[in-house]
This record gives structure tokens, sequence and C-alpha cells, in this order.
């Protein structure tokens, strides 16, 4: 050991080697769902973790790395690494960053360092003298990244004095380097991540111990200080030393005034393990008994010009485009959950599965918005093709679409969603959809491509959760309209005059008594559903609004007193055509999206009982979705920008969702759907519609169309 009586004032000051910061990518991925997922404003402290490594070659700096990991509870460090702890000051905007008070900061965690040291907890675990402080401001809609590392030092000690440096084989014979090893590797296996030890020098020996094991040691003059040393240079020790002679200068300085220091750097370089590039230190360790409180701090990191400032990384080109794409196009949604709207159930609406029956104006529209919404699952259905006069209007489609005869609305629209956001799980599929008064006929092949169209559109909605009736025909909405009533599906329907428009979701038929189902994203237990045909108040006085329950609003059809027929026959090109206003498909299209979605919401789904528009009561109502009203209609004018929210019940005549054509419809299946096809008044004898005509000889009994029944309210 070095003589207490040497003179310490023709020693040398000893320097540090600092320590750098390495992120990998997966960190900033990593950090990008935590700000996003779980921080969102919070700005508080957050803990994390860092390792470094001391079996680096010569010439690599000392660092600590941050990985995917460093956000885990317990701390995961690799083999050969050694725990620093961290904490993370990430910051909601750019201006918040460069104004943090940074001095403040890094004294809050010199303060923790400190008091560990003092209360001897940093004797118990040493890992507590390595920590560091990282700020952050992450910009997630560029992935720009701006942090600033800090190692913080304790410099209690004004400088700290080094007689001597040498390499640990000139100091010690290989037996005692081998039993250096042996012991290390002994109490390295009972406590992970040992950074800091003692080492006690006896009978040609060199032995390993805990730092709470200083008392037990009998010569303290024979022992020396250790750590895991993560430099690389000839001369100089690692950062981590410093930290760890304040606390050998607080507890132990009476006896340890002329010390040496193992900084033991451990490499294996093919298959061979050597410790000879360890460097020891002679010292001179003053006193520092006399402090009371924490001492001054350093330890900011250096950028890229060797300037205190921060650093900057740009990760937009690195990343993988898709899983940029997935993770920004939600942005928007995910801000709005953290302000605005907490309860927000964002995995409920992306996990909806949406069949969309018509690719045209609407179609198109409605696809974009369920994008905009996270909905990752669409099916598009159309048996047409694109033309000329189409991409101006319908916004998934180009001019290139319409050449050579055009190409399949319905892949077309599928194609363009997967190039606008490749995560989006888009089916395009060409599908004729068969329509009562548009006769079948009785040609074998007829009749079998007939019913393999009408197989594959139950196996359709059957796979989905949602479907939108999106057609130009009133008739074309009939089948799935049928379908989903049978099958319990929440049916979305959006039609357009020239300018007005309807929106109205169809009633939600009560599942079958003694079975729990999902039902548009909720559970239904059967038994909870009334089904009963007792007359009962519908709504509650106090909540005047609510007039029907979801289970008793009508579907398209249910407004009508006849059947639906051929639309097209015998009308000119304007009245086979949806002529609208160009904006009206944008706004119908919006609001059948945001219709579902805020039905998605609500507690009871598609059972949640109808909101109207009665005497304005829809301005001051208290809403139970989070998103707002839930109604079963909304019935627009353009001309006068006005809206309405009206409800109806289900009518027991209904051609499409009555009780007796849907045991029909299971009972006889095609066969049943065969004959509304073909005969033009089978549907109304069945309902008992041809009967009502009857009854009601002295009235005139109007058919009215799409766009004149929506005027009528005006």
């Amino acid at each position: 050991m070095a003589s207490s009586e040497q003179n310490v004032s023709q020693w040398n000051q000893l320097q540090f080697a600092p320590m750098n910061s390495a992120l990998d990518v997966g960190f900033w991925h990593r950090l990008s769902k935590k700000k996003l997922e779980e921080y969102k404003l919070d700005d508080s402290p957050k803990l994390i973790s860092g390792y470094y490594y001391n079996g680096d070659a010569d010439g690599l700096p000392s660092r600590t790395s941050l990985d995917f990991n460093s956000f885990d509870e317990p701390v995961q460090c690799p083999p050969h690494c050694f725990p620093s702890h961290g904490t993370l000051l990430n910051f909601n905007t750019l201006d918040a960053f460069k104004s943090c008070e940074k001095k403040t900061e890094l004294q809050k965690i010199s303060a923790m360092i400190w008091t560990d040291i003092t209360s001897g907890a940093a004797l118990k675990d040493p890992s507590l003298l390595s920590r560091f402080l990282l700020l952050t401001f992450a910009d997630l809609k560029k992935y720009h990244f701006v942090f600033w590392f800090s190692f913080p030092a304790l410099c209690a000690i004004d400088s700290i004095n080094v007689a001597k440096t040498q390499r640990l084989n000139q100091c010690f014979s290989e037996e005692q380097i081998y039993s250096l090893q042996e012991s290390y590797d002994a109490l390295a296996d009972q406590h992970k991540g040992l950074a800091f030890f003692l080492v006690q020098k006896q009978d040609d020996l060199l032995t390993v111990f805990q730092l709470s094991d200083w008392d037990l040691l009998p010569d303290k003059s024979q022992v020396m200080l250790g750590f895991c040393d993560p430099c690389t240079l000839d001369q100089y020790p690692g950062w981590p030393l410093r930290n760890f002679l304040v606390l050998a200068a607080y507890h132990w300085s009476d006896e340890l005034q002329n010390v040496q220091v193992l900084c033991l750097r451990d490499r294996t370089r093919e298959g061979v393990r050597t410790t000879d590039h360890s460097l020891v230190l002679d010292i001179h360790l003053p006193s520092m008994k006399h402090l009371n409180e924490c001492p001054k701090c350093v330890g900011w990191e250096k950028n890229q010009k060797n300037k205190m400032a921060p650093r900057k990384v740009d990760l937009s080109a690195s990343m993988d485009p898709t899983r940029l794409a997935e993770s920004s196009v939600d942005l928007n949604l995910k801000l709005m959950r953290w302000r605005l709207l907490p309860s927000l159930d964002l995995d409920k609406v992306a996990q909806t599965k949406c069949l969309l029956l018509g690719s045209g104006t609407l179609g198109c529209n409605v696809a974009r918005c369920l994008m905009g919404w996270g909905v990752r699952t669409i099916t598009l259905v159309d048996n047409s093709t694109v033309s000329y006069s189409n991409p101006v209007r319908q916004s998934l489609f180009e001019f290139e679409d319409s050449l050579e005869g055009g190409k399949p609305k319905a892949q077309a629209a599928a194609e363009r969603l997967k190039k606008i956001f490749p995560g989006v799980q888009a089916t395009g599929l060409s599908l004729s959809i068969p329509m009562p008064g548009h006769a079948v006929g009785s040609s074998e092949d007829v009749l079998e491509q007939t019913k393999e169209d009408v197989a594959k559109l139950e196996e359709l909605i059957n796979a989905h959760d949602v479907v939108f009736l999106l057609m130009d025909t009133r008739e074309s909405r009939w089948l799935p309209s049928v379908i989903g009533a049978s099958k319990r599906k929440l049916v979305m329907n959006a039609a357009l005059g020239f300018d007005t428009y309807m929106v109205v979701r169809h009633g939600l038929k009560p599942p079958k008594k003694s079975a729990i189902t999902e039902v548009a994203g909720t559970s239904v237990d059967a038994a909870a559903v009334e089904v009963s045909d007792e007359p009962k108040p519908l709504m509650a006085e106090k909540d005047s609004l609510r007039c029907i329950p979801g289970e008793k609003l009508g579907c398209y059809f249910c407004n009508d007193v006849v059947a639906p027929g051929d639309s097209t026959k015998d009308r000119t090109l304007d009245q086979q055509c949806t002529v609208s206003r160009p904006g009206l498909s944008m706004v119908a299209a919006a609001l059948v999206v945001e219709l579902l979605v805020s039905l998605l919401q609500h507690p009871k789904g598609g059972y949640a009982a109808a909101d109207t528009s009665a005497k304005d009561d829809h301005l001051t109502t208290s809403l139970i979705s989070p998103l707002g009203l839930v109604p079963h209609q909304i019935r627009g004018f353009l001309s006068r920008y006005h809206s309405l929210l009206p409800a109806s019940m289900a009518f027991d005549m209904c051609t499409a969702c009555s009780p007796i054509v849907l045991k029909h419809y299971e009972m006889e299946g095609f066969e049943f759907l065969l004959r509304a096809f073909n005969e033009p008044h089978y549907l109304e004898d069945l309902t008992g519609l041809t009967k009502m005509h009857a009854d009601t000889d002295n009235y005139d009994v109007l058919d009215f169309s799409d766009e004149e029944s929506i005027k009528s309210l005006e």
C-alpha cells in the first residue's frame, strides 16, 4: 500500500473519463408507445434503467446503454453488464424542454445519491451510486427526438490525487490475479450486477467482499477499493468511480487515507479471458465526514460538437414505414382521448369489422372516415366498374381506374385504401345482390348463380360486426336488411336525395333466449333484453328525449307500406342515377360513421335507446355515450342547412324485418327469397300489406321514393 507519510502535494490530480449515452432505436419506439398510451400529458418523472459494460476493446468510449427494456421492472440487465438507475423527464412541448430548470433537476438526482451514501443504503446496494437523468421531447408526428443526458457525480472532494497508475499484472502475480477472478465470479454469481466491491489482500491471495462486509475485514490496511470499469483508456478510470470515492471518503477515510483502487476491466477475446489491462491506482482519499449537506454535482453530457447542449435524433427514415404509419395514423384519436375523452375505447372501434355494400360515392367516403376512426378491417362489395364520371366524386378512384372499361369498383377501392394506409385489412369483392322486383327467371345456371350470390352475402354479413347499406337503389338494400336482422348484426343505412339525406341505424333484434352473444361490440344477455309485447312505458319521464329502445327501432323499410320493386324501370338517366349535390355524400358518410362510433361507445351498443330532436331537448339532455347522442335517424336538408332526429317504431308489417318475414327466411332460406325476387306482390301478401290496402280503399296510399319521403318532412 502507499505510505501515509508520502508528500501528497507531489501527486497528480486524478481525472475521470466521462460517460456517454447509447440509445437503441428500440428505446425510442418504446418511449413513443408509452407517450401515446400511458404517459399522455403526464410529464412527471418516470423511473427507467440503463446499463454499462466493462469488457470493451481499447478505443471504445464508456457508455450507458438504453434499449427497449429500459422501461421494465424489475431492471433487466444483460450478462456482464451493470445497472444504472435513471429518471426520465419527457416534456410535452419543445419550449418546456428548453425552459426546464436543468440545474434544479440535476440537484434532485444528486440529493438522492447523497442520501443513499449518508444513510448507508448504497453500502447494501452499491448500484444506487450509478444514476442518470434523461430529459426528452418527442415529436411523434415526425419522429424527431431531442434529448439531454446527465450522469451525476458528486463534487464533495475538491481534488483527488493519484501517485501512481499501473496495470494489474504489474502489481500482482498470475496466481493473485487468478484468485481475484475466482473470488469475484463466486460473489457475482450470488449478487448480480456487482459493480462496486472490496478486495482483501491476504496470504498472497486476493479475495472479493461486498461493501457491507467492511466491518468484518480484519486488516483495513490491506483492503483495496474495486469497481468494474467501463473505461478503456490507459491512464484514466471511468466515471462510476467518482461517486464510489465519495462513499469511501464519507465512511472509511479515517482508515483509508492512502488507498489502492482496482479498476477491473474484464475482457474475453477469442475465448480467452484476460484482466491484465485493468488499472491499479494509488490515491489519497481526504475525509468527508464533516459535510452535512449535499455537495454540488456535475455530469451533463456534451453533444456531437463537444458543447454543453442537447442532442437531436431523426428516426423517421430508419423506422419501418408501415410501423411508422400504424403508430401515426391513430395519433389524432389518442390525442383526443388525452384531454377530451379519457373514456374513449379505441380498441373496440379498431376491432370492429365493417362490411360496406356499395363502393360508390357513399362507399368511398364511408371507408375513408372509418379508417380515420381507426377501423382496421373493411370489406367493400360492388358489382360495377369505375366509369369516367366517378373519380371526381368518388374519393378512392383516379382517372387511370376508369380506362379500358374500368376496374372493378370494390377491388380498386380496397387497393387504394391499402395504398393510403398499409395497415388496413381491406378486401374488395365483386358481387351482385339479388333484389325484389328483379325476377331471377327459371334458367338453371341463373338460379345457381343467384343461390351462390345469396350464400356469399350471408357469409359476408355473418363474418362482420357492422353492415353499411350504401347502394343506389332502394330494393338492393332489402336482402342485406333481412339477413342483418336475422343474424343480429348492426345495420347502418345512408341514402341521398338531391339536397336531402337520411342516415338510419336499423333496430337490433333481441338475441335468442338463454344466450349470451356479442352484438355491436356489447355482450348481451338475451334474458336481459325485453321482448314482451305487453305495452310498457318506452321512456322515463325525467328523460323524455330517449323514446324507443334499440331493439324496438324500425329499419329502412319500416316506414313503407309497399314492397321494394324495380326502381330503375321506365326511368330517365337522371332518375336512374343518384343525382345529388356534390358535398352531400361526404356529409351523410361522415354522419353514418360518427353514429356508428357513438353506438360502439355506448354501454348498450346497438340496443341504446334512440335520441330525438323533439322540442330541441337534444341540446340539453345528458349524454350516455361519451361521443354524444345516438339517434335512430338523421334526416338533413342541405338547402336549409338543417337536420332532424326522428325515431320510429319497428313496423309489424315491414317487408324486411317483421317477425313473419324473418320466420320464413330462417325456415325456408333460399326458396323464400326466390319467391320474393320473382313474385311482385309476395312480400305484401305475406306481411298483410295487401289486406291493409284493401281495408283502406277510401284513402290514397302513396309510394314515396327516398327523396320524396325526406322532403315531406320539411
